[in-house]
């Protein structure tokens, strides 16, 4: 039910345009390195644009009723169409715009899983050009415009297919959704995503970095160590507080009746992951894992 809400939510029409970005503001995180994210409405995930002399690189792109705005605003600030699209995971929010970049002329990449996934769903395997056209299985590295950016794979954490960015020279690491900073995150059971593997990816993703480099979560505004360190400790603690009502043999219920969470819901309760879902989640991974 969760992965369908996600699919009726990020990929569906809606009824109301107002309801999507109308426009995407952007914020250099690092010389030539930008987070694109929607305005007066919901854009999709956090956006990458990589800005440079020989290549244009995009790490995501939006929803379908929403790449065209993405594709105009990151045109006007590079100064020239894109040319890469790196997918981070099969979700709308983050692929639904890869069938209008690749007919702009953009090559897009991702992991194998993305476009294994990707293939078995009409909703995003829309037509030419919505598939990735080149994956990889375990990392790939791009060396454009004076970056190395490191594109590697985290198994089983938001879904079977994610993927991170670490732009070494520049210390910036774009996360896709292993980071929804300050909001409950969306870990999908049905793709392949598991409570303990967000967590290790997370905890990878700290070991990366240090306290000047720049995070671009999946969702939410741009972080640093620290932050994500902070991150983590919530749903470290949250899975805990909910194994410790699961382990006294307590309902599903129940438990939601209780409100481990409640400590949290202040801060990182949202319109997609409330408090209530959250808590589904943990439980469903402590008793199904």
């Amino acid at each position: 039910m969760r992965k369908l809400l996600l699919l009726l939510v990020l990929s569906a029409p809606l009824a109301s345009a107002q309801q999507f970005a109308t426009s995407f503001q952007s914020e250099e995180v690092k010389p030539g390195i930008y987070m694109l994210d929607g305005v007066d409405g919901f854009g999709g995930g956090n956006v990458t644009l990589l800005v440079g002399d020989e290549y244009i690189v995009l790490i995501d792109d939006v929803m379908v009723s929403t790449a065209p705005t993405l594709i105009a605003a990151a045109t006007e600030i590079a100064g020239r169409p894109v040319d890469f699209v790196i997918n981070t995971h099969a979700h709308g929010d983050h692929v639904g715009g890869n069938q209008y970049v690749s007919e702009q002329g953009a090559i897009v990449v991702a992991h194998d899983n993305i476009r294994s996934r990707m293939m078995a769903d009409p909703q995003l395997n829309t037509g030419p050009g919505a598939l990735p056209i080149v994956t990889f299985s375990d990392a790939v590295t791009f060396h454009v415009n004076g970056h190395e950016a490191y594109v590697f794979h985290i198994e089983n954490a938001h879904t079977d297919g994610d993927a991170a960015i670490l732009f070494r020279e520049a210390n910036v690491i774009a996360t896709g959704d292993i980071m929804f900073h300050k909001l409950f995150p969306f870990i999908d059971l049905d793709s392949g995503g598991s409570v303990a593997g967000y967590i290790a990816a997370q905890k990878k993703l700290i070991s990366m970095a240090n306290d000047e480099t720049r995070l671009i979560p999946g969702h939410g505004p741009v972080a640093g160590k620290a932050d994500l360190e902070r991150d983590v400790a919530v749903l470290e603690d949250s899975l805990a507080r909910v194994k410790g009502l699961v382990d006294d043999g307590m309902s599903a219920d129940d438990i939601v009746a209780a409100n481990p969470l409640a400590v949290y819901h202040d801060d990182y309760n949202w319109g997609f992951i409330t408090t209530e879902i959250m808590t589904r989640t943990l439980i469903r991974s402590l008793t199904t894992d």
